[in-house]
């Protein structure tokens, strides 16, 4: 995040942009012809994206404009969604729709009373084309919040083929396989794998991954609600699990320093950009988006992946994060962000962005024929037919001072073990006491 987390490289705007700017997406003037229902009205869209993500987004938006006549405008808030959001709407100058990227957060803006409940006819459509599973994390104590308009599969390792093949080595189904590949990969030239940690939350997904396959699904639900302490054994394991790859210095692109320094975008760059130093990099289904968009690379001849690899034994992870569109009571034209969550909860609106590439959507009745790309194809395939198996990432699901914020809590916890991985009991217990403490609030 997805956050934050599936955001790519910037374009005309920053992350840091406040939400009170205008987005390079503007306001769209009404597309076609004749009097349409909403003509007149502007819908203020607030969310993380920027780049390609926020161009394509557009997209959408302009599709809602044509069929509505509602002008829109899009603002990025950066990864600190809450705060940005919280200030706007302490200001009198809160948006429309906001699309939240952690679970966490949507519970908090629905517990300071924030929030819409979602139309009849938006909740009619998420009970009749997406998974209960979808349903669950929109919803706080009963009542649907959030409408989940793109999901990310998070259980994919990229790699790059020639890189692979030069190594003579195959993609592996197993951790301890994945290593072992990983020092072939290295002895050939290249780095093994190439790791975001100036991202916090590209470490959250590494451990998610790691822990969901090794713990198992009930003690993931467990840690993900704090219903189990992270200074329990199975957080330990992982950690040290996780440990063995960061201590590894023939395995990380530059070492643990460069990694430090390295964020999502130069993490994809460093696998599939014009001077390679690594063969692999973990991350979501969206690093086809920049490997494509930016570096040119055709999916599935230039850029694949394989599934994260089973841990210790254990079943193959699939963790999903996802955005999620919310309806903010205070948004000046609220009546017609509601038009519009009912829009995005079409599979009309997700053949859109799925068109453009860089998007998987939650909804089954989107046609697979959407999206333009074989490799894109099957991972949406995959996210869809694991119905309610998928497990939301764990920091997304948690308070966002623990696993949403920049320099803090989980994202900060993780870059120091990245720095300094020696200790794993040392960390979860700080987890633990970082944990505590964001939950009790």
């Amino acid at each position: 995040m997805m956050r934050r987390r599936t955001t790519l490289l910037a374009s005309c705007t920053t992350l840091a942009l406040a939400l009170g700017a205008t987005a390079c997406g503007g306001d769209d003037a009404s597309a076609g012809g004749g009097e349409k229902a909403l003509s007149g009205q502007t819908v203020t869209v607030a969310g993380v994206w920027s780049g390609n993500e926020q161009k394509n987004f557009q997209k959408v938006l302009d599709a809602f404009t044509a069929k509505t006549g509602a002008k829109t405008r899009f603002v990025s808030t950066g990864d600190n969604v809450s705060t940005v959001v919280g200030s706007k709407i302490e200001g009198g100058n809160a948006p429309d729709v906001v699309m939240v990227p952690q679970v966490g957060v949507l519970q908090q803006f629905a517990e300071k009373g924030w929030l819409k409940p979602l139309s009849p006819t938006a909740e009619q459509t998420v009970d009749a084309d997406y998974a209960p599973v979808w349903k669950k994390y929109g919803s706080v104590d009963g009542t649907l919040y959030g409408l989940y308009f793109k999901a990310a599969h998070k259980s994919t390792v990229w790699y790059s083929p020639d890189a692979l093949a030069q190594a003579g080595v195959k993609p592996p189904t197993t951790y301890d396989a994945m290593l072992k590949a990983g020092h072939t990969v290295s002895d050939s030239g290249l780095a093994a794998f190439s790791v975001a940690g100036q991202d916090g939350w590209t470490l959250t997904d590494w451990f998610e991954n790691v822990y969901l396959s090794q713990a198992g699904p009930e003690k993931y639900d467990a840690l993900a609600t704090h219903k189990l302490k992270w200074t329990d054994e199975s957080v330990v394991r992982a950690l040290t699990t996780l440990g063995k790859l960061f201590q590894d210095k023939q395995l990380i692109a530059g070492g643990r320093k460069e990694a430090l320094n390295t964020d999502f975008p130069g993490s994809v760059e460093k696998v599939f950009g014009p001077e390679p130093e690594a063969g692999m990099v973990y991350e979501g289904d969206f690093v086809a988006g920049v490997a494509h968009d930016q570096f040119g690379k055709a999916i599935g001849k230039d850029a694949n992946f394989f599934p994260f690899p089973a841990v210790d034994g254990g079943t193959a992870p699939v963790v999903s994060g996802g955005d999620a569109a919310v309806v903010l009571k205070d948004g000046k034209n609220a009546k017609a962000g509601m038009k519009l969550l009912e829009y995005l909860a079409t599979p009309e609106a997700a053949a859109v962005w799925a068109k453009a590439g860089g998007y998987l959507s939650p909804n089954r009745k989107l046609d697979l024929a959407s999206y333009g790309d074989d490799v894109t194809r099957a991972t949406a395939r995959s996210l869809v037919e694991a119905g309610d198996t998928v497990r939301f990432d764990m920091s997304d699901q948690a308070p966002a001072a623990f696993g949403g914020t920049k320099g803090t809590g989980e994202w900060k916890l993780l870059q120091d073990f990245l720095r300094d991985p020696s200790n794993p009991k040392s960390t979860a217990a700080k987890l633990e006491s970082a944990a505590a403490q964001a939950y009790r609030n």
